[in-house]
């Protein structure tokens, strides 16, 4: 992903979790909150607790929801900030499964459009 996509500093990921609405999935838990500053991207923020397991299992999962997401950035909506926090399941799920997972919350939290499969 992206430099411009990423949500890296410490306080936009505390304010996001904050602020943020939550939509959670077996395989995923999305935070999304709507960027105040006049940004043109969304960008995204990618956790994985150590309820998912060990550091291969954690960078695993945070791989898999990078690579999930990378094709549905330019269908979603300008200006929002996004955390994605892997569950322990994701460590077990494929490529496919993960991405429907996504599809199914950033449609629950109307950022994706509808006809996006």
């Amino acid at each position: 992903m992206q430099r411009k996509f990423r949500l890296t500093r410490s306080e936009d990921f505390k304010r996001v979790r904050r602020i943020g609405k939550s939509y959670a999935h077996p395989l995923v838990v999305l935070v999304a909150q709507a960027n105040e500053t006049s940004t043109q991207h969304v960008r995204v923020g990618v956790a994985a607790g150590k309820t998912s397991g060990t550091a291969v299992h954690r960078n695993r999962a945070k791989r898999l929801l990078r690579e999930a997401m990378r094709p549905l950035l330019i269908s979603l909506a300008s200006g929002w900030d996004l955390i994605l926090i892997a569950r322990p399941a994701l460590v077990t799920a494929t490529l496919a499964d993960t991405r429907s997972a996504l599809i199914n919350l950033l449609r629950r939290a109307k950022i994706l459009a509808a006809d996006e499969s």
